[in-house]
């Protein structure tokens, strides 16, 4: 449904995009992640034809974003970072307004501003003004205009921004739902946004993408992946570390807590040794006798990936 290649942005000499290159098939959630400066919202109007490219193309189901423009933005539902209003509509002539500029037809108007009302869970503010919502019903009226005329692309730029607890979990709910019927990229600084929600991950650093990949096969690449989570009773903590420090597996011991009678510590395998490690750890501790209260594999973390390989803090 959204194909990007070679894409690129030049802003005077300030390179923003870099010549970035991804696909996205309907039915995936892509998050598209990156620090401050990284390039995302740039990358994100280029997608939805806000920006023209510098060079690269974007293909929005078929159709070129500039060479057949009307055709390619038809088939895309757009959430900017922020939204524009107009604050003496009301919430229901607001999203009425939005339906005929998009050329739903008119027997579909009521269906259409009903269901994106009930989708966004706008019924109790659905009569009143847009000035006089609070930020949460506000944003979600934005996103309403963005799936109004049920469109096949959604391009979402930070779509929990701003929220409450509540109404992250229902706005996430809400994209995963979509997300089985429709292609979905949505820019989060929120890492666990990413593995409530997508089902990929794109991490964008200086403009270029710099990982790819499950939430799953990204956070495998953090360092913090395989270590072993050990907390045992029996001995003192630092003959226990003293004596895993001699495992040929073992590559380092963090010791979080030690005491007369034990250990708490994070064991990190040594090179090319992630796979044994498991083994070893829980044989060393059935060989002397310890009392195991823990021993798990850590999976990773995807905010350790992402400082990991992240290095930009400018401002997008």
């Amino acid at each position: 449904m959204i194909k990007v290649k070679g894409l690129r942005k030049n802003f005077g000499p300030k390179v923003a995009v870099a010549g970035v290159t991804f696909e996205v098939k309907k039915g995936e959630v892509l998050g598209f992640l990156g620090p401050n400066g990284a390039g995302k919202s740039t990358t994100m109007r280029m997608v939805t034809g806000y920006l023209p490219p510098s060079d690269g193309w974007v293909s929005i189901g078929g159709a070129d974003i500039v060479d057949d423009e009307i055709t390619a933005k038809s088939k895309i539902g757009y959430l900017p970072e922020a939204a524009p209003l107009y604050s003496d509509m009301t919430v229901e002539g607001f999203l009425r307004f939005c339906a005929e500029m998009r050329q739903v037809p008119s027997e579909e108007l009521d269906r259409a501003v009903d269901k994106a009302i009930s989708t966004c869970f706008l019924e109790k503010v659905r009569h009143q003004s847009v000035d006089t919502l609070s930020k949460g019903f506000r944003h979600r009226t934005c996103l309403a205009q963005s799936i109004i005329h049920d469109p096949e692309v959604l391009i979402l730029d930070e779509p929990t921004d701003g929220l409450d607890p509540n109404q992250k979990h229902e706005v996430r709910a809400l994209i995963k739902r979509m997300g089985k019927e429709k292609a979905i990229i949505f820019s989060t600084h929120i890492l666990e946004e990413v593995e409530a929600v997508c089902t990929r991950a794109i991490i964008i650093d200086r403009g270029k993408i710099i990982a790819d990949g499950t939430p799953d096969e990204l956070k495998a690449k953090a360092s913090s992946a395989g270590r072993i989570n050990l907390r045992a009773t029996g001995l003192a903590g630092k003959t226990i570390q003293k004596e895993l420090e001699k495992l040929a597996e073992v590559g380092k011991v963090e010791v979080l807590e030690a005491d007369g009678d034990g250990i708490n510590a994070r064991v990190s395998p040594a090179k090319g040794k992630s796979h044994k490690l498991n083994a070893a750890v829980f044989k060393f501790c059935k060989d002397k006798g310890l009392n195991v209260v823990e021993l798990s594999v850590d999976p990773g973390r995807l905010d350790d990936l992402f400082r990991e390989i992240t290095k930009s803090d400018r401002d997008d």
